[in-house]
């Protein structure tokens, strides 16, 4: 690796530390360097907090050091006001000589703006340093930006003969496939994206509170598919461990392709990735409608010999792991 992909390669270890917390803003890494030592880290603060760039500039000590570094991210500083203000105007006070971008940000707000700040400034700017990388790492936030929708992962657990779940069940309550250790997992999961989505059927059959009970981190939005208001209060995913969204035929027409539409939906209300957990018909739908980004699937030893088919789906396959004696395969969409 060369010189530059070595510290945005760290850029990209610390910035995971805000995923899950910086939503809708996208998870920034960044490093400053003075003579071959990297002298303050920072990553995006919690939504509404310090960018990654302020909190590396606020951690040096010495600030006369900052005209003689250079400042790695992952992604373009921003040029606009929002919740805070311009990162690329705080490295230009600070005559910050040399920037080594990861990214351009192809948010319209800035686009190349902060870079041309920048540059104007008579700043040294490097630009596209393990570019694809950086890209992947902030799939959500371009997905949300360049396809106007959530970054959306579809998530099951089906039986070693591949059912989802069986034909009777004597309470309304989840019928576990995968161990403990899987269910812990699709917890830390739920933590790190800002929504999640069921059917009506699952509501009725499971009653889910789809929260991060088994993990430590904010519980996601719940979004439910409730076509007719079928559903009473009385669910566990009406009550206020989080806010829960419903969507119902008088929000989009149920007669038409609907996954585009709850996309369109949750995109107008800032929800930049969701995971779909349920149940089948739910998930064939996005899937029949190639609506899909990732998929994660779990496989594990029960066997029901009837019951609900899991979904099918064509994928390429990007990772393969044992947890204990569950199976778990994670696609990507061709």
């Amino acid at each position: 690796m060369t010189t530059h992909e070595i510290y945005i390669s760290r850029c990209l270890e610390i910035a995971k530390n805000g995923l899950g917390t910086t939503r809708p803003n996208p998870m920034v890494g960044a490093v400053i360097v003075y003579n071959n030592t990297i002298i303050s880290e920072g990553y995006t603060s919690a939504y509404g907090s310090n960018h990654a760039e302020v909190n590396a500039i606020n951690a040096v000590k010495d600030k006369s050091l900052l005209s003689k570094s250079t400042l790695y991210v992952t992604l373009e500083p921003c040029s606009h006001y929002g919740k805070t203000a311009p990162c690329s105007d705080l490295i230009v006070k600070h005559s910050i000589p040399n920037v080594v971008i990861g990214c351009v940000d192809d948010n319209p707000e800035v686009a190349g703006k902060g870079i041309a700040k920048l540059k104007a400034s008579g700043c040294n700017v490097t630009v596209g340093v393990l570019e694809n990388e950086c890209k992947t790492h902030h799939k959500r936030f371009f997905t949300f930006h360049n396809k106007k929708r959530p970054y959306i992962i579809l998530k099951w657990a089906e039986t070693h003969d591949g059912f989802i779940a069986p034909i009777i069940k004597d309470k309304k309550k989840p019928v576990w496939i995968t161990n403990t250790y899987s269910r812990q997992l699709v917890h830390k999961w739920r933590a790190e994206e800002q929504a999640i989505l069921v059917g009506t059927n699952t509501v009725i059959e499971d009653n889910p509170s789809l929260t991060v009970r088994d993990w430590s981190g904010e519980n996601p939005i719940r979004v439910v598919l409730d076509k007719i208001s079928k559903l009473n209060s009385d669910y566990s995913i009406f009550n206020e461990d989080s806010k829960t969204i419903r969507i119902t035929n008088k929000d989009i027409d149920f007669d038409k392709p609907i996954a585009t539409q709850i996309a369109t939906l949750l995109h107008k209300q800032s929800i930049n990735s969701i995971i779909i957990e349920g149940g089948a018909k739910t998930l064939q739908t996005f899937i029949n409608e190639e609506l899909w980004d990732e998929a994660r699937i779990f496989t594990g030893t029960v066997e029901f010999k009837d019951g609900t088919k899991a979904p099918e789906l064509k994928g390429r396959l990007i990772s393969e792991s044992r947890i204990k004696n569950d199976l778990l395969k994670i696609y990507a969409k061709d």
